[in-house]
């Protein structure tokens, strides 16, 4: 990370307030303030002298520019500092600005800077953006395609301009004046994610917002990767090589030194059983099927302990008992005509609804997030209150229920006694209150069983363009309903008996399903994925759709571990889909790509990269790893050694500079209209 300051006044111009330079509080800022680069800009001018004396007077990078009046904004373009005939060739160019623009109110247009300055793609060019004077956007517009930044003058505008995908790579700058009598400096630098300075290596970050910041803190930092030493950064890193150098065994010590990282090997999304792939998908969006139905598990476990056929031997046996007492009530006698003999159990309140109101009045009492909402219609003396009636009231009817629980226990113990007793015949106990409730509640759950097998679509989700539709589905075979279950059961007997609900779940039970699983036998929830077009997917959709899914979970893990995705999909989808993905993810995370692909590698903008080579030393193989930043000219190993980054890249990302230019002019060339 080095701090820039690329808008920098030294001169007094016709199109500034008059000043006095002091190089001397120039230099004590670039120390205060840690500045690794500056650019001197000065209103429509270049000093060549002042510059080269600024350049060699300051250990840090000084590139030599020109703030233009261009069509009423302003223009920062700003040259190499490497080579002296490029200076002064740009302080030429400089001279002809000069003699266009004499006063305040002059300006040049978009053709005679074109006139001046014919080959832009060399200089850096960053217009006053969201800062006064504004360069218009139809200005801006005529030079497109070397414009990427644009300065703007607030930390806000800053922030705003990262947010919107639309805008220019904001920078800000100081824009000051350094005199004798300055007192503060300004703080307004930014941030760029490199380490070896280089208008080039400038020109790279600031067409991505990903590596500009407001302060260091913000920014990307370096943590160890691999025991061997190899550093990468807490942002996006790609890894390159030929093939057999060591990039997967890279990938494998990374994964086996660090914890809870999400590693998406090569090959390892192909998809094309349509079959898996839908138990896969229903095993990944398990959550939807189990908030669907929990409510319904709810309903299951209310009656599936209930007995109808025991029920009805129960009334049965009542019934024939009532009788036989009374065909034989000649028989009574002292203990059968005692009024407890046939006397029936108090029944208990049922004290559940209670304790939620109290639970529920004591949740309003304590809650703070919408306590003034609360107070605005009960005030906190009244819940007090409530709480306390509510309280008092569980208090009483409690002690009813342990009142006539010690009644019932005596009546039983007393009757236990007279049925002893007595050679009456003995009418037995039924609780008919329970049975008639049973009964009913049989009738309530077969109703909403049958409405919940009514097919319909219940959640629907977008994935990158990916839809994934759950739907309700009856089940529609005996092997249909066995895929719910991981045991080795037979269920055609239950399934005969599947559109009688409460049959079906006595079946489930004879067959051993575990009470815990019972509801989810009863409808199956359907998973389909559909293209961008609605259709089902195919089987390069489907891989492409798990790539997406497995990067959006990605976010659970500590680190992210891509081999090659190159092998598996295409250009265009890895360009307009995944890339973007990718770099929104390594804001969180640290995202580690092996590839051999530019799309992936130079196109995703990468903060980082790290090269693998395979040499023999001493009869053994032994893989280097080789890293910097995308702009760093070399690449170096931990042990100090250097590759040259542009040949790297070519290399493994073109098949070399001769079969790159070969491509480009002889195939694109000649296709191109």
């Amino acid at each position: 990370m080095k701090k820039i300051d690329l808008h920098i006044h030294t001169n007094s111009t016709v199109s500034d307030y008059p000043f006095e330079f002091d190089f001397s509080k120039l230099k004590q800022y670039v120390e205060t303030l840690d500045i690794a680069c500056i650019a001197i800009t000065n209103h429509n001018t270049f000093d060549l002298k002042q510059y080269l004396k600024i350049k060699d007077d300051l250990d840090i990078v000084v590139f030599p520019g020109i703030e233009i009046d261009l069509e009423g904004g302003h223009l920062l373009v700003i040259s190499d500092n490497s080579d002296l005939s490029e200076i002064n060739d740009f302080s030429k160019k400089c001279d002809r600005v000069s003699q266009l623009i004499k006063t305040k109110d002059d300006d040049i247009t978009v053709e005679q800077f074109a006139d001046i300055f014919p080959s832009l793609d060399k200089f850096l060019l960053i217009p006053h953006y969201h800062k006064r004077p504004i360069v218009k956007t139809e200005t801006i517009r005529k030079i497109n395609t070397l414009i990427s930044a644009g300065e703007v003058s607030s930390y806000k505008k800053f922030k705003s301009c990262v947010k919107d995908p639309d805008s220019l790579v904001p920078v800000i700058f100081s824009d000051s004046r350094y005199f004798s009598e300055m007192e503060n400096f300004s703080t307004q630098q930014t941030w760029v994610d490199l380490d070896e300075i280089s208008l080039a290596g400038i020109k790279l970050c600031l067409t991505d917002k990903q590596k500009v910041f407001l302060t260091k803190e913000e920014g990307n930092e370096f943590f160890q990767a691999t025991a061997e030493g190899l550093m990468l950064s807490t942002g996006l890193n790609v890894i390159l090589g030929e093939r057999s150098t060591g990039k997967t065994v890279t990938l494998d010590k990374i994964n086996q030194t660090h914890e809870n990282i999400k590693f998406i090997r090569q090959f390892s999304l192909l998809q094309n059983d349509e079959q898996k792939f839908e138990e896969l998908l229903s095993r990944r969006h398990s959550t939807v099927s189990e908030d669907y139905l929990k409510d319904f598990k709810i309903v299951v476990d209310s009656v599936k302990n209930i007995d109808l056929k025991q029920n009805e031997i129960d009334l049965e046996k009542y019934l024939n008992s009532l009788l036989k007492f009374a065909s034989d009530s000649e028989k009574a006698d002292a203990f059968s005509n005692t009024k407890l003999f046939s006397e029936n159990h108090f029944g208990k309140k049922d004290l559940s609804g209670l304790r939620q109101l109290i639970t529920a009045a004591k949740t309003i009492k304590e809650n703070t997030e919408y306590k003034d909402l609360i107070n605005r219609h009960i005030t906190p003396a009244t819940l007090e209150d409530l709480e306390i009636d509510l309280m008092k009231e569980y208090l009483r009817l409690e002690e009813v229920n342990l009142k006539r629980e010690w009644v019932n226990n005596l009546i039983t113990k007393i009757k236990d006694e007279l049925i002893f007793r007595t050679s009456s015949p003995v009418p037995s106990d039924v609780d008919f209150y329970r049975i008639l409730v049973e009964k009913e509640k049989i009738q309530k759950f077969t109703s909403i069983t049958n409405n919940l097998k009514i097919e319909k679509e219940i959640d629907r989700k977008e994935i990158r363009g990916f839809k994934i539709v759950a739907s309700t589905k009856k089940f529609s075979s005996a092997s249909h309903l066995k895929k719910v279950s991981n045991r080795q059961v037979s269920l055609v007997n239950a399934y005969s008996n599947y559109l009688q609900p409460y049959t079906f779940l006595m079946c489930l039970k004879k067959a051993e399903i575990e009470d815990t699983e019972l509801f989810k036998y009863f409808v199956d929830i359907e998973y389909k994925t559909l293209n961008k077009l609605g259709f089902h997917v195919s089987g390069g959709e489907r891989s492409e759709f798990n790539l997406l899914h497995e990067i959006n979970d990605a976010l659970k893990h500590n680190m992210l571990l891509i081999d090659e995705p190159e092998s598996s999909f295409d250009n265009i989808f890895l360009k307009n889909e995944v890339n973007e993905l990718l770099r929104d993810i390594s804001k969180s995370i640290p995202v580690i790509i092996v590839t051999h692909n530019s799309t992936v590698g130079a196109s995703i903008k990468p903060n980082f990269i790290a090269c693998t080579k395979r040499v023999i030393e001493n009869g053994e193989i032994v893989y280097k790893t080789f890293s910097g930043f995308p702009s760093d000219k070399k690449l170096k190993s931990v042990d100090g050694e250097e590759i040259d980054n542009y040949e790297v890249l070519l290399n493994c990302l073109e098949a070399g500079n001769e079969e790159y230019e070969r491509r480009r002019n002889e195939s694109y060339e000649i296709l191109k209209n």
